[in-house]
């Protein structure tokens, strides 16, 4: 997902989806993550929120923060957000770059290279498995230890052997890595001049930033959501 045309101003729960997606086509990509198929007509962001079951603060502030590319949010907004919903979004975040888009890029990056060096198309082939292994341990990570945490958090829980501030100790910027690939395959990799190579770089690219985005979310908006769960919970059993 590329940057959105960047905005000075939000949107709100009255703006219409089906405008905002033809205004900001990369937008799709957040919608679908929520869980909201196409076919709403005109209704507003509000209206096609509740109807699907997803918290229109939560949605909003995603979009947002990507539109206005910010990164930062105000206490009193963090507190109207769904950290259940956030983590829903990211999962199928998750689902999309683990069981959809990298399997496909995969697939068209072997093809592109099938008919050049023998030698550089198996580098290229290693290093593309070997970043996808990464991939699958850094979204692992999310999926089998912090979101559950989160969620015993949600149930008044504190685990007092874990906390967000290790997560985000750790929370490496994946997407970086790609670039080490775009940079094989556009200054060492001769191509055939046709459009396969071009097609799987312009993937790399939208790829990556798609990447950094979601990298974004989680550093900008669902850590500090966290971190306030977790301040309210511990205020709240010293106080019992």
């Amino acid at each position: 997902m590329n940057p959105p045309t960047l905005l000075n101003h939000p949107f709100d729960a009255h703006t219409s989806l089906s405008k905002l997606i033809l205004t900001h086509y990369d937008l799709l990509m957040v919608i679908t993550r929520f869980g909201i198929p196409l076919g709403f007509g005109d209704k507003s962001v509000d209206e096609v929120c509740r109807a699907n079951g997803v918290d229109t603060n939560t949605l909003l502030a995603v979009v947002n923060m990507l539109t206005t590319q910010s990164d930062t949010i105000s206490e009193e907004l963090l507190q109207e957000i769904s950290a259940e919903s956030l983590i829903a979004y990211l999962q199928r975040s998750h689902h999309y770059f683990l069981d959809y888009k990298l399997p496909n890029l995969r697939g068209d990056l072997f093809t592109a290279v099938e008919e050049g060096s023998p030698e550089v198309a198996a580098l290229i082939h290693r290093f593309y498995d070997a970043y996808v292994e990464e991939v699958h341990k850094h979204m692992g990570y999310e999926d089998e230890v912090l979101f559950p945490y989160v969620h015993r958090l949600l149930k008044g829980d504190c685990d007092k052997g874990y906390s967000i501030d290790e997560f985000e100790s750790r929370h490496d910027h994946i997407e970086m890595k790609i670039t080490d690939l775009k940079n094989i395959l556009i200054k060492y990799y001769q191509s055939m001049g046709d459009y396969a190579l071009t097609n799987v770089l312009h993937e790399l690219f939208t790829t990556e930033s798609d990447l950094m985005w979601h990298n974004h979310i989680e550093d900008c908006l669902f850590v500090p959501i966290i971190k306030q769960i977790e301040e309210t919970l511990q205020a709240s059993n010293r106080h019992a």
